[in-house]
């Protein structure tokens, strides 16, 4: 069974956030760089996978510029076998991302595609519904186990009422939690060795899609700093202060 895992490379979770200084978007030169945790999470569950001799083969695939393949070497490093970079420089959004991955899963033919829920840099958690929605397949959002018996999958997400569980056959689109495990660190042999694995660029005019982004981003602003809070002596001097904010909207 081949499992295809998407990763981002995206701004490292611990860089404090800077805007530039035309609000145009946030500030990434000279910025560290990372592949997206939630993705991490998904090649360290395919990896595991492999080792369980559930998977024959696991293939890394980003969408992004040039300098996404330093992404795609740790998720080689992590034990990916391969890796794809649909190379462009605009900024891609899930849809187009997604339509990549159609593309790709269209040659690949692989019976389990592995995502992250979410990437820390938008938040949208679009990507794996929107391509699951393009293929046709099954999917599982959010999750948090994962197990699998020949052509069935079982998926476990946490949920408001306790842990919902589905099962649903192969192929399907799986987004995972950070909750599903804990990945592990290239170690420095295998950082050498994913430098000889192999790793193919495209473009996605060779795949025969779009990926041009459909909306327009006007500014980017830091949120307000939030002002002092007040303690209220009793109900009745809560009640009249709510009071006081909802006259005044």
């Amino acid at each position: 069974m081949k499992v295809l895992v998407a990763v981002k490379r995206v701004v490292d979770f611990n860089v404090n956030i800077r805007i530039k200084s035309d609000l145009s978007g946030v500030e990434t030169a000279n910025v560290k760089m990372s592949i997206n945790p939630f993705d991490e999470v998904a090649v360290e569950q395919a990896v595991r996978l492999k080792e369980q001799d559930v998977a024959t083969e696991v293939v890394a695939v980003s969408v992004g510029p040039e300098k996404a393949q330093e992404t795609l070497r740790t998720a080689l490093a992590m034990g990916a076998d391969r890796a794809i970079l649909v190379q462009t420089d605009v900024t891609t959004e899930p849809l187009g991302v997604a339509k990549a991955l159609k593309a790709l899963i269209a040659r690949e033919e692989p019976a389990l595609i592995l995502l992250g829920k979410q990437a820390i840099d938008d938040d949208c958690n679009q990507t794996g519904q929107m391509l699951a929605g393009l293929l046709g397949w099954p999917q599982a959002t959010s999750a948090s186990s994962l197990t699998l018996d020949g052509t069935r999958m079982t998926a476990a997400r946490e949920v408001d009422a306790g842990i919902q569980r589905i099962e649903v056959g192969l192929p399907a689109v799986v987004t995972v939690d950070l909750r599903l495990n804990d990945p592990r660190h290239a170690s420095l042999p295998n950082i050498m060795k994913s430098k000889k694995k192999p790793l193919d660029i495209l473009t996605p005019e060779a795949l025969g899609i779009d990926v041009s982004p459909r909306t327009v981003t006007m500014e980017v602003r830091s949120p307000t700093e939030r002002t002092a809070g007040k303690k209220a002596a009793s109900l009745d001097e809560l009640a009249h202060e709510i009071q006081v904010i909802m006259e005044g909207q």
